[in-house]
């Protein structure tokens, strides 16, 4: 099962990757920072895929949490850099802070669910 789970992580930065290398999104604005809840709910969703894949390695839970972030704020940050060399896109730090505020998000749930869960 641990296979499925890295191949599921894999699979979702891959699909990260093929929308940023698009000239254009057509993705019609409905409101103010679409953009950023967008980009927070993508990245709330491969924090759940990086929860997954990591489950399987033997660190502790607080080493767990930090490297789940850690992969996810830095393949965020990745997606950004690899923005600024396709044309019609820019790289925006302010992208990024929403990538890592949705993984944030993930884990501070994913979190609160484990301690429910241990406390029943």
């Amino acid at each position: 099962m641990k296979y499925v789970d890295s191949t599921l992580l894999i699979l979702f930065c891959c699909f990260i990757f093929w929308l940023s290398d698009q000239s254009t999104l057509l993705t019609p604005l409905k409101f103010p920072h679409q953009d950023k809840v967008m980009h927070m709910g993508a990245y709330f969703i491969l924090a759940a895929f990086t929860v997954r894949a990591f489950r399987h390695l033997q660190l502790s839970y607080g080493l767990f949490l930090a490297s789940c972030l850690i992969f996810s704020s830095l393949y965020g940050a990745s997606d950004e850099w690899h923005q600024s060399f396709v044309t019609g896109r820019f790289s925006d730090v302010n992208d990024w802070v929403a990538d890592t505020v949705g993984a944030i998000l993930l884990l501070t749930l994913y979190h609160f669910y484990r301690r429910k869960k241990q406390l029943n």
